[in-house]
């Protein structure tokens, strides 16, 4: 939590004059008592109206001064809190897109959006009353018993003996509290999972008949989260029951103590009542200091998850110029290279190797689970390899900053990503400064250019969140023209093809071979056909590298490709047949 308050930075001038005015807003309070003893004791024991009115009206001025100061350190503590919460929010959602896939994957999306969304709020309102309360509470409780002190040693002795009691059951609440914030906040995590999964895959629920089954998992989930929300209800709403009967019997213990005194002619009406407004001055800011600290309980809690995002080393090892190019090297070259997921029972790849020149097109084909879309992660760095090296016109991987490095490559992956936005947008993601003649050269290579042509608006047609307003085949198709507008290198498609008719996919791959700027293409598919003319296939079989080398190769020396093909093929024959 220590290493958030660097984002006060800034709000230094806020941060001082916040609690300054709110302290001298609880001086005036304290006056309060003093004044309403004199009345008692001046104006009314002696009947004089006037003596009455002038401190009547000094209390209504001092109301109004206070007022003032109290809305002033308001203002200013909520102008620190929410810029607090903007930069907190700002360099969380920095730092989580720096974050390697793997921490991502690791991580999950439903705590990532908790953390950016309800622990930054919650942490934001605890430094808005901190501000305001944390030494104006203290100020007012240790100013009461003081000024108790000023009016009679021995009734202020209750003072000393009842603080310390009411400290040990708030701090001891609060204690109980912050693991049990903790554990509410990893479990609303887990609904928040439930619900986005739910949400985002409503059509296969429902066309696999798993409402009730879904349904069940969120309500057990739910019940878990709130008997953790009861459980710390309960203790915490222990704070203001047991701090008003120790306050009351203090007060009970004080006015009897004060009746002694008074007959006895130690003390005066007024200044019992005094005491008496100093000790109830202490149960109110006790009140207010019990609920802020259940809330900065929450607060720590929320803002150690925040900080724990942030700790996590979001830095991969990159270069920090271009390296030259090797003269006569290849266009990349995996040099021995595995790979294990972590927490894996074994490595997803093992002992890769492969050269590619520039401008040829590889075919990477294999069972599911093989290593395919892992070996195309590796290539543009989503996943850093556990051993070997990659290199890119021989360079290491590793030698690249990551910005050029991605700017070199061309992704299609596997899911067609689209966003909220026109068309247009959705293909200058890929380059900003691509102009229109680029984007329809971009569509014609990808097979697009026909449907975007046809929708209302051309490249200004509207793109809804996902792309759900186009069909499978033509969200994939975009996507490739956005990889194709940026002219890459290297052109990597993840098994982008597989909503596709066989004619547009053999339209798109005579297209990418006919490009003037001739990319090295990695083509990842389940089609052996797709693959069928690509320069080299490399065939992987759990992780191992099975075979690599032409279509009539692999055919002849490997068994794995010839499995493939020939069960695709009879497939097929038997539908025609």
């Amino acid at each position: 939590m220590r290493k958030l308050f660097c984002y006060l930075k800034g709000y230094g001038r806020e941060c001082i004059l916040s609690p300054l005015f709110k302290l001298t807003e609880a001086l005036l309070e304290l006056l309060v008592p003093l004044v309403v003893a004199g009345i008692i004791d001046e104006g009314i024991a002696h009947s004089d109206t006037g003596y009455i009115v002038w401190n009547c009206l000094l209390l209504v001025g001092l109301g109004l001064l206070g007022l003032g100061f109290s809305v002033t350190a308001q203002y200013f503590a909520a102008r620190a809190a929410v810029g607090f919460g903007e930069k907190v929010r700002a360099a969380l959602f920095r730092h989580i897109s720096r974050l390697p896939v793997a921490e991502l994957d690791r991580l999950g999306t439903a705590t990532m959006i908790t953390r950016l969304t309800s622990d930054t709020n919650q942490v934001q309102s605890g430094v808005n009353m901190t501000l305001r309360l944390l030494l104006r509470s203290p100020f007012v409780v240790f100013g009461a018993m003081i000024m108790a002190f000023i009016i009679d040693v021995r009734s202020a002795m209750i003072f000393v003996l009842a603080i310390p009691v009411l400290s040990v059951v708030v701090f001891g609440i609060m204690l109980l509290c912050i693991p049990l914030y903790q554990k509410v906040q990893s479990r609303l995590d887990r609904v928040l999972g439930l619900t986005r999964e739910n949400l985002s895959g409503a059509r296969v629920i429902r066309a696999f008949g798993r409402e009730e089954e879904e349904s069940r998992l969120f309500r057990e989930s739910n019940e878990r989260l709130t008997s953790v929300q009861k459980l710390v209800g309960r203790i915490s709403a222990l704070m203001n029951p047991l701090t008003y009967i120790l306050i009351n019997l203090a007060i009970l213990w004080l006015i009897y103590e004060g009746a002694l005194r008074v007959e006895s002619g130690i003390l005066t009406q007024g200044m019992v009542i005094a005491l008496y407004n100093y000790m109830s001055q202490i149960l109110v800011e006790l009140v207010k200091l019990a609920s802020l600290i259940i809330l900065m309980t929450k607060s720590v809690a929320c803002g150690n998850r925040v900080a724990a995002v942030l700790a996590i080393d979001a830095e991969q090892v990159e270069g920090e110029t271009v390296p030259e190019p090797v003269a006569g090297a290849p266009a990349v070259c995996f040099r021995n290279v595995s790979f294990r997921y972590r927490g894996a029972a074994g490595p997803a790849l093992q002992g890769v190797n492969l050269e590619v020149l520039h401008g040829q097109t590889i075919g990477v084909i294999g069972g599911t689970g093989s290593g395919k879309s892992t070996l195309i992660n590796l290539l543009w760095r989503a996943y850093d390899v556990t051993e070997g090296e990659i290199l890119l016109d021989g360079r290491d991987l590793r030698e690249y900053p990551l910005r050029d490095l991605r700017a070199r490559i061309g992704l299609v992956p596997q899911k067609a990503e689209l966003f909220r936005g026109s068309i247009r947008d959705n293909l200058q993601y890929g380059n900003p400064s691509a102009s229109d003649g680029d984007l329809w050269e971009a569509l014609r290579v990808a097979q697009a250019e026909s449907f975007v042509r046809e929708k209302p608006g051309g490249l200004d047609g509207m793109c809804e969140a996902g792309g759900r307003n186009f069909s499978g085949g033509q969200r994939q198709r975009l996507t490739i023209a956005r990889a194709l507008c940026r002219r890459p290198s290297v052109l990597i498609l993840d098994d982008s093809a597989s909503a596709l008719d066989f004619a547009t996919d053999a339209a798109l791959r005579r297209s990418i071979r006919e490009l003037p700027y001739a990319p090295t293409v990695f083509v990842v598919s389940q089609r052996a056909s797709t693959l069928r003319h690509a320069d080299c296939i490399l065939v992987l079989d759990d992780g191992h590298v099975a075979g690599a080398g032409t279509h009539e190769e692999l055919m002849r020396d490997c068994e794995v490709y010839r499995e493939i093909y020939e069960s695709q093929y009879r497939k097929e024959d038997g539908i025609h047949g």
